[in-house]
């Protein structure tokens, strides 16, 4: 009983997190298939841990400062983002454009460090967001290296034109990044952005995470391929990471 508890006290969790900023009790309970005064009682029990607050004008209810506190303490203990700090502000400055790290998280990829692009435009912190395994170079050079994360993919939602839907068509594409070593892809998330990136191995030999550039895809590509030396140096990073953390050299 417990355990269930557990269970839809984080089906809440998630539910407020992908919803509207605010959800009420009828919301969540129709949403989640549970009775009110079951959602209520979470609700309640969560409050007063400081994971949900309740908007006093409405009544209703969003994320509490308790999980920012979380999700701090989970950034500091996280080995990768420690490995890849230095790096990555090397890479931003090397490029010229804004760097992600990411690791597999469920079935896309956690952002967990975030560079913005080197100049004064008004740029937004990625921290924490959760990008599409089958449209990021994030995404796809860590599948390429995490077989059965591919098999797990639970469909390929199409998101621009240029986004790839086809498992086996996927799986082409993934090949040709075990071959390169890196991964690219063009407006295949968000229109007019491309990204390249590379994987980021720990010492037991596993891609635990992968480090890349996005950007306008003028800045990313030439015609039809991404610059060379943005992949150089974006896989320079990767290299430098991984020795970091142990990994053999690739």
């Amino acid at each position: 009983m417990a355990i269930q508890s557990i269970e839809r006290a984080a089906a809440i969790l998630r539910a407020l997190a992908g919803g509207p900023r605010r959800l009420g009790v009828s919301e969540l309970s129709e949403r989640l298939g549970l009775a009110k005064g079951t959602v209520h009682g979470l609700l309640r029990a969560l409050q007063e841990e400081g994971f949900v607050e309740q908007d006093a004008e409405s009544g209703k209810y969003q994320l509490g400062a308790s999980l920012l506190q979380l999700g701090n303490i989970y950034l500091d203990v996280n080995e990768l983002r420690g490995r890849a700090l230095a790096w990555s502000d090397n890479l931003a400055i090397r490029t010229g454009e804004a760097v992600r790290v990411g690791t597999p998280h469920g079935d896309g990829v956690l952002v967990i460090h975030h560079v913005f692009r080197p100049d004064n435009t008004l740029q937004i912190l990625e921290v924490g967001a959760h990008l599409p395994m089958h449209a990021t170079a994030l995404g796809k050079v860590l599948l390429a290296h995490r077989p059965d994360d591919v098999e797990a993919l639970d469909g390929l939602s199409r998101l621009t034109k240029s986004t790839i839907v086809s498992r086996p068509a996927l799986e082409r594409a993934l090949e040709t990044v075990r071959q390169n070593g890196w991964a690219a892809e063009r407006e295949e998330a968000v229109i007019g952005e491309a990204s390249v990136a590379a994987p980021i191995f720990d010492r037991r030999g596993e891609a635990t995470g992968a480090i890349g550039v996005v950007g306008a895809v003028e800045r990313i590509f030439t015609g039809r391929t991404p610059r060379p030396e943005l992949v150089a140096h974006v896989r320079d990073a990767g290299r430098a990471i991984s020795r970091d953390l142990g990994g053999a050299r690739y």
